[in-house]
């Protein structure tokens, strides 16, 4: 009787809690997550080397890796491919689409890293990683992770949004509305007792109702 493979399921990461450290090999020499402590990264896994979907979402990310770096945040790529295919497509995508990709590309044979962040997803491929993204901040902390099926590509303006968001929250202490954008208003915590409710409509915010107040940063 032939035996079924039995492929490990994906531990799921948590946000709000460390990134799940890992030591890897990358086409650009050896990491670890680490490496990376006081810079925000930006972790991105694809479902294969020279494909069509990926290679597009490569070149955005190369495309927007300046504005990345300028957040204090780094870029790292990763699928389970080897690191000899990885070096090729990065090669092939400067020859045929004149782009350089800068950053690492994880070689995760052994699906080790994608397997502690959950990259692995049977319904949608037993070996392939699915298009996930997570976003780690200056303190090694999970902040954001978002999952894309394998058949359609990332909006990459979204994370350096996303990033750029998560970084004027943590500094000024508030939340951003829907669609924000750096010089938009910023909404303020609601208040927490029916006292500062009522102090709330006379302050200097810019409020609609008690809970619902905003200000510029």
């Amino acid at each position: 009787m032939e035996q079924e493979t039995v492929i490990p399921q994906s531990a799921m990461p948590r946000l709000n809690e460390p990134a799940p450290d890992f030591e890897a090999n990358t086409s650009q020499g050896p990491r670890k997550l680490s490496d990376y402590k006081g810079k925000w990264v930006v972790l991105f896994s694809h479902p294969a080397d020279f494909t069509p979907v990926c290679t597009t979402e490569f070149m955005a990310f190369a495309k927007h890796a300046e504005e990345f770096r300028k957040l204090n945040c780094e870029l790292l790529g990763l699928s389970i491919d080897s690191n000899y295919a990885h070096l090729a497509w990065v090669r092939n995508i400067k020859e045929k689409f004149g782009v350089e990709i800068p950053f690492p590309i994880i070689e995760d044979l052994s699906m080790k890293v994608a397997n502690a962040y959950g990259m692995i997803q049977p319904g949608a491929s037993d070996t392939s990683a699915v298009r996930a993204t997570f976003i780690i901040d200056d303190k090694g902390v999970l902040r954001a992770m978002v999952y894309y099926p394998m058949s359609n590509g990332r909006s990459i303006p979204e994370f350096v949004r996303l990033v750029k968001a998560l970084q004027v929250s943590d500094a000024n202490g508030v939340a951003t509305p829907e669609g924000w954008q750096p010089g938009d208003k910023v909404i303020v915590p609601p208040p927490a007792t029916a006292e500062e409710a009522e102090k709330r409509m006379e302050s200097e915010y810019e409020c609609t109702d008690w809970y619902f107040c905003k200000k510029a940063v």
